[in-house]
């Protein structure tokens, strides 16, 4: 896979402006080899070869004017679906629909296929004239080849807070439906030539929750509580992991089931080898060393660097109320999106509604100092 320090700008337009400041991926010019490097990564000479170059242009290039992978990608989208319906079919003789139905998402999910992109550095070969997508598309290259270097070849999914950008997963799409229909809709082709493509395929061992199981294991160890807040923004579901109310992971993804997985694995890496190791030994949210601020000046703080970095305003909400009503205690959790992701704290219990949101305004301001 290509070195960051290879990669070359294709557009001599600006990126917008953020804290992106990646090079864009590369890009083969010559077509010959782009389209040699696939048949050599798929050990499968095409009998059209313009299908594969359909499938290798975006519908940016050219003002839309050349063909582009989108009708191929949406066959690729059921043809992949049927094949690994009938391979997860034929090898989970016991395993019923509901769990089948899992399997399959988690094996075709944007981020598993996007992935499998990045891995085999498919994003250079796609014609394309989008330096906004180039810029999406670098970041989360960037964040993925981030972990540890076996997860590239080793892990289907992972703990990265960027989006998976779908344009990656549509050309893996693209490229077995280039295969399916040049193979004259031969599905055991297909699934032949492609398969290898797509792993490690998940299974129903690996997507039984074990980092889920091991991270239950490793808090109890310690006498830590864990607490996952999920949401849902747009399509995409979102996952949040607290040891001891501090937020120690964060995953995303299409399906719920693969959000959590990615925000457990990504605390995992963090208590296990990172700088929240001593969440589990010590009690969080109180000498940490982070100067904030006063307790009581920590939301407008919060709200101004918002503002000064053009975040959207943070989002202030009531989670949980408790005890009696003459002494009744409040939790605030607090919401930021920035460039990198979307964060969510909870605060600390307080008896007034102001207090409880700068606890969590406090947390936040911790975290985001922490990035």
């Amino acid at each position: 896979m290509m070195e960051p320090a290879s990669r070359k700008r294709r557009a001599s337009s600006p990126p917008p402006s953020g804290p992106v400041t990646l090079p864009p991926p590369g890009f083969v010019a010559d077509r010959e080899e782009a389209a040699a490097r696939v048949e050599r990564l798929l050990q499968y000479q095409f009998n059209n070869r313009s299908l594969l170059e359909e499938a290798l242009t975006h519908q940016s290039f050219a003002g839309g004017a050349a063909a582009s992978y989108q009708r191929l990608e949406f066959v690729g989208d059921a043809a992949l679906g049927l094949a690994f319906s009938n391979f997860l079919y034929l090898t989970n003789p016991t395993v019923g629909p509901g769990a089948l139905s899992t399997l399959r998402a988690a094996n075709i999910s944007t981020e598993k296929l996007a992935r499998a992109a990045v891995r085999h550095d498919l994003y250079r070969l796609l014609r394309r004239n989008c330096p906004r997508l180039d810029l999406l598309v670098g970041q989360f290259i960037q964040s993925v080849k981030q972990e540890l270097e076996g997860d590239l070849g080793t892990t289907p999914y992972g703990g990265t807070v960027f989006k998976a950008p779908k344009v990656l997963a549509d050309i893996v799409e693209a490229i077995a439906a280039a295969v399916y229909v040049d193979c004259n809709f031969n599905l055991e082709k297909l699934w032949k030539v492609t398969r290898f493509l797509f792993e490690p395929i998940v299974t129903a061992e690996t997507i039984d929750e074990q980092p889920v199981s091991t991270l239950h294991e490793l808090c109890q160890k310690h006498g830590k509580d864990i607490k996952f807040k999920t949401w849902q923004k747009g399509g995409t579901a979102v996952v949040n992991v607290f040891v001891g109310g501090a937020l120690v992971g964060m995953g995303s993804s299409e399906q719920m089931v693969i959000a959590k997985l990615n925000a457990t694995r990504d605390a995992l890496s963090k208590l296990l080898g990172g700088g929240n190791q001593q969440v589990l030994t010590t009690r969080v949210g109180h000498g940490s060393g982070v100067e904030v601020g006063e307790l009581r000046e920590c939301k407008q703080k919060l709200i101004e660097q918002c503002s000064r970095k053009h975040w959207p305003k943070p989002i202030f909400k009531l989670e949980k109320t408790d005890g009696p009503a003459h002494d009744r205690t409040f939790v605030y959790s607090v919401q930021v999106e920035t460039q990198g992701g979307i964060w969510l704290t909870l605060g600390e219990p307080m008896s007034r509604v102001k207090d409880a949101e700068n606890s969590g305004a406090q947390k936040m301001l911790e975290h985001l100092l922490k990035l």
